[in-house]
């Protein structure tokens, strides 16, 4: 591979998504951010959307507006789905937090398999989930098996494998580690799950809109994932919720509100679940925030999660061959999977001094983000994010290590970033 700048610029202008750039708020050109797995950029069309739902049909049209606003979590929970999931109308819902309708599915799989006691989550993954697993798995008198995970290859299937038997009733695990960008083969984990007589329950936070999922074609039960990173929806963006549509009349979900109900506007005396996905609704919707996600999920599918994916390979492989050539002579070790196709869009470096180096990088214009114990995580969005970016936030972090400038920074970390 070609490491010189000229050849990053050479990459960008064969970038079939270069013009998508254009389409986001750049207010800095010397800032490199490399955090798109934490908080996407805002999309240009984002703020006049907001404005039309705040001025146009909230100023204008008032309560008159609940008409266009009805059904604006499927709608846009479709949108997601065909356009980013792989997964066809009717079988995804926008609204709630990721934790919320993780609790949710988590809930509603555990009932739907009466007799098995045991709920399987993986050790490495993010603490929300596993929080959660222990949390519901504590109110329900079930046991938690939490199987370990290699912090930078993830996920062992052979592993998975021994801890599932025929008291399993849920496994949840995350489509990309959190931490260190490595992806399991999505299809042959879900076979061995359902080969237990399990459900599965796939966290797509750091997987959607950076690559295929196709939930349909893999047979997924059940799926989470926020709209902030990849998909743009802004920070505290909703979730989206994913179940199978031949699951859909069977599972019934914990928390009971109106949106969920049948002929809501009954308000009848007694709580009777709506018929397919929205079902799994619960109270009103965030409606402005919901707007901005459509923005940012439009772009998405507009974009291609085939060609997005493609150019994040790339960028993270010169990421990779970068830190190879500049930054292993300084002790960086490479802390995420080598092999692009087993890593989602983001690649963490391991130094002993991470934290102090990620600070020393902020304070140059490039916006990583730290993850325990000591890893530098590098998020290039392959939607807006450039070759020369990427190439220009490496011989910052070369410079960094040359010059020790990180030795300048406390060591005590004082907040995460």
């Amino acid at each position: 591979m070609d490491l010189t700048r000229a050849a990053a610029e050479a990459l960008d202008a064969a970038d079939p998504l270069a013009a998508f750039r254009d389409r986001f708020v750049v207010a800095d050109e010397s800032l490199l951010y490399l955090d798109g797995n934490s908080l996407g950029r805002l999309p240009r069309d984002t703020p006049a959307a907001l404005a039309r739902v705040a001025e146009e049909q909230w100023g204008r049209g008032l309560i008159g507006s609940w008409s266009s606003w009805i059904g604006q979590a499927t709608e846009v929970g479709d949108l997601i789905g065909t356009g980013v999931l792989g997964a066809g109308p009717g079988q995804v819902l926008v609204g709630d937090s990721t934790s919320v309708d993780l609790y949710k599915l988590l809930v509603a799989g555990a009932d739907a398999r009466p007799g098995r006691d045991v709920l399987v989550c993986c050790a490495d993954d993010f603490p929300t989930d596993r929080y959660l697993v222990a949390g519901v798995a504590a109110a329900r008198g079930m046991e938690v098996r939490e199987i370990p995970a290699h912090i930078d290859e993830g996920l062992d299937p052979e592993v998975l494998a021994a801890a599932l038997d025929e008291r399993v009733a849920v496994v949840v695990l995350s489509a990309v580690a959190y931490r260190s960008g490595a992806l399991p083969d999505l299809t042959a984990v879900t076979r061995l799950v359902h080969d237990a007589g399990a459900l599965v329950l796939w966290d797509l936070s750091h997987a959607a809109g950076a690559v295929p999922v196709e939930l349909d074609a893999i047979g997924a039960d059940l799926a989470v994932g926020c709209t902030y990173k990849y998909l743009n929806g802004g920070p505290g963006a909703p979730a989206f919720l994913y179940v199978r549509r031949e699951l859909q009349d069977e599972l019934r979900q914990p928390i009971w509100g109106w949106f969920g109900q049948r002929d809501q506007f009954e308000m009848g005396p007694v709580y009777d679940p709506a018929p397919g996905i929205e079902r799994f609704g619960v109270g009103t919707p965030p409606v402005l925030a919901t707007a901005a996600v459509e923005v940012g999920a439009r772009l998405v599918a507009e974009a291609g999660i085939e060609a997005l994916a493609a150019k994040g390979r790339a960028l993270t492989d010169l990421v990779v061959a970068l830190a190879d050539a500049e930054l292993a002579p300084h002790g960086v070790v490479l802390a995420s999977p080598r092999d692009a196709t087993r890593r989602g869009s983001h690649v963490s470096l391991a130094h002993p001094q991470a934290w102090q180096i990620t600070q020393a990088l902020v304070d140059r214009g490039v916006v990583p983000d730290f993850r325990t114990p000591d890893r530098v995580r590098l998020g290039p969005a392959p939607i807006y994010t450039r070759f020369v970016d990427v190439w220009d936030a490496m011989e910052r972090f070369r410079a960094v290590l040359a010059e020790s400038a990180h030795e300048a920074y406390p060591t005590e970390r004082s907040r995460v970033t």
